[in-house]
């Protein structure tokens, strides 16, 4: 996709060094930074430089790349492959990526182990790219549905960001979007903002605004009366691990947007690569849910007056914070699933239908 008119992805390799869009500088400052250690990777994971479920198991990939450079020592890329999974708990995409790796890399001869690990570190991303354009020639058969019966923009509603920066290309619930868009379908998107981080307006305005795609940032509140007016046509967002049974574990936020929609009769939908499929977990109560630094809730950070990226404490000190990062929507408020397989069920049934 586009920044300032040029093609880019999220990650590549070049010259043993891993490079990033740095995530935490977007909107403000468009920054490339230099992953040259597996501790950088890891650290890109954790401070969220990379975030979005895909994107982070592909820099988990290359983070393994980056340690047998480091250290061609299969002891330690045992521990750092460890390091990695611990990182962030919540999106399985992390785990998937890590084990597959190492199911390549396990007992392979030194010499061969570096081209092993590298090209298994660009299938995982080429693969996700191919995933997600594929989500998007599915998905964007439903905006078209809208568009002929409506005769009129389609309103789409978002949460957090699942575009092509969680993605190394297209993105999950934004690819129908620009598949939509590259077709001529007037769309209109409704941003949440995404507290506490605001991926919705740091990061889904800002690449919808370098793609041309109409858009307004909402507050993460206002959906609901959007809804009950009738100015919301379907929504979709991502997801950071869905399991067989259809329960959906996302961004904070979701489950409200769910339950609103629900209510109003409105389309939610959500858009995902079967790496984020978790396979074994049945009971959603059992999904790791990440709580965060509390920081991320008392303290925003924007542009002064002199243009400066300035932190700001907006909350009372004394007061204490809670800041889980993800929800759970149950499958039977979610409309389908939308895979690189085609549109399901959110249901084991319908999963199992699309994977055999």
């Amino acid at each position: 996709m586009k920044i300032e008119g040029k093609e880019y992805r999220t990650i590549w390799f070049e010259n043993n060094i891993v490079k990033i869009i740095d995530q935490t500088k977007l909107p403000h400052q468009f920054v490339i930074k230099d992953l040259k250690r597996v501790k950088d990777a890891i650290n890109a994971i954790k401070v969220m430089e990379v975030r979005g479920a895909p994107l982070i198991g592909a820099t988990a990939a290359y983070g393994l790349v980056l340690a047998i450079i480091e250290n061609n020592d299969q002891s330690f890329l045992k521990k750092t492959s460890e390091e990695l999974i611990n990182s962030r708990p919540t999106a399985i995409n992390l785990k998937w990526a890590v084990d597959r790796m190492m199911k390549k890399l396990s007992r392979v001869n030194s010499n061969e182990i570096l081209k092993i690990a590298l090209n298994e570190a660009k299938e995982i991303c080429e693969e996700d790219v191919k995933f997600c354009e594929n989500i998007g020639i599915s998905g964007v058969k439903i905006i078209e549905e809208i568009y002929n019966k409506k005769k009129g923009t389609v309103n789409i509603l978002t949460h957090c960001n699942a575009g092509w920066l969680a993605t190394i290309n297209w993105g999950t619930a934004t690819s129908p979007i620009y598949h939509a868009h590259k077709k001529g379908i007037p769309v209109h998107v409704w941003v949440d903002e995404t507290r506490p981080r605001n991926q919705g307006a740091n990061l889904t305005s800002y690449e919808l605004n370098e793609e041309e795609v109409p858009n307004t940032i909402i507050a993460d509140n206002t959906g609901g009366i959007l809804m009950q007016r009738g100015e919301v046509d379907m929504c979709i967002v991502g997801t950071d691990r869905t399991l067989s049974t259809g329960d959906v574990a996302n961004k904070i936020g979701t489950y409200l947007k769910a339950l609103a929609a629900y209510d109003n009769n409105v389309p939610f939908y959500v858009a995902l690569p079967s790496s984020t499929i978790d396979w074994d977990i049945k009971d959603f109560k059992d999904i790791p849910i990440e709580e965060r630094n509390s920081e991320e809730l008392s303290h925003v950070e924007g542009l002064d007056e002199n243009n400066n990226v300035k932190k700001v404490l907006i909350y009372p000190k004394k007061s204490k914070t809670m800041n889980l990062a993800f929800d759970i929507t149950p499958a039977k408020y979610i409309s389908g699933l939308i895979t690189e397989k085609g549109i399901c069920e959110a249901s084991e049934e319908g999963l199992g239908k699309l994977f055999k």
